[in-house]
């Protein structure tokens, strides 16, 4: 892919709204005093996965679920929103990024979360993909470190090199995640196409998602 194609993955969008001052403003504060896309990358990884709560009992009906600087706001969000965080913030200071997607089996959550959602297979599960010496690299900066400390994981890393996807098992050898189906990347949250399958599949999750909930206190080893 040549250089000018990366245009579109540099550009500000609806979710990742890569414009917005308070996105500009936290990716500068993650970046500042380090040099070099790759730091950078990091930098910003660990700033998105730990200072944004991971929370799936947000509004899903509310298009801002989905949005980075409102994410930034909230201090909080679910994969997608996290992802479109992470993918805003880099754009912000130039690295090419952009929001991808998977179906995976997660055999690791909560009672609750379990008993909205009717499944344990979620679709439309949220990495960021970001462009580092002209290799797009997989991350995913959806648990915290405090969420994966309750759960007994070690968080999730990035080196800027190679792609880093949830945890496969568990310390105790419990399979933790598993990808059935790779959606892709997009240079925005498909929003109209996740809500229509989250309303299908996930009923209960979008009713009760309104209704909030602390998802840290169920996880726990």
């Amino acid at each position: 892919m040549e250089a000018m194609t990366y245009q579109e993955f540099l550009r500000p969008a609806d979710f990742v709204d890569s414009g917005d001052e308070s996105v500009r403003t936290f990716a500068r504060d993650a970046i500042a005093g380090i040099s070099g896309d790759k730091a950078r990358a990091i930098a910003l990884y660990k700033a998105v996965r730990d200072g944004i709560r991971y929370d799936p009992y947000v509004d899903y009906t509310d298009p801002g679920t989905f949005r980075a600087s409102e994410v930034l706001a909230a201090g909080r969000g679910f994969c997608i929103g996290k992802s479109a965080l992470l993918a805003a913030c880099a754009r912000a200071v130039g690295i090419p990024a952009r929001p991808g997607f998977a179906d995976v089996r997660n055999h690791l959550t909560s009672k609750r979360l379990h008993a909205l959602t009717q499944s344990d297979i979620f679709s439309w599960h949220s990495y960021t993909e970001l462009l580092v010496d002209d290799r797009w690299v997989k991350c995913t900066p959806a648990f915290d470190r405090s969420l994966c400390a309750r759960a007994g994981l070690a968080p999730l890393e990035f080196d800027g090199v190679n792609d880093s996807l949830f945890h496969p098992f568990d310390p105790a050898g419990r399979r933790h995640m598993e990808y059935l189906c790779d959606r892709g990347a997009f240079a925005d949250v498909p929003h109209a196409a996740i809500l229509a399958d989250f309303l299908k599949h996930y009923p209960g999750l979008v009713e009760n998602g309104k209704a909030g909930g602390n998802f840290h206190a169920e996880v726990s080893r």
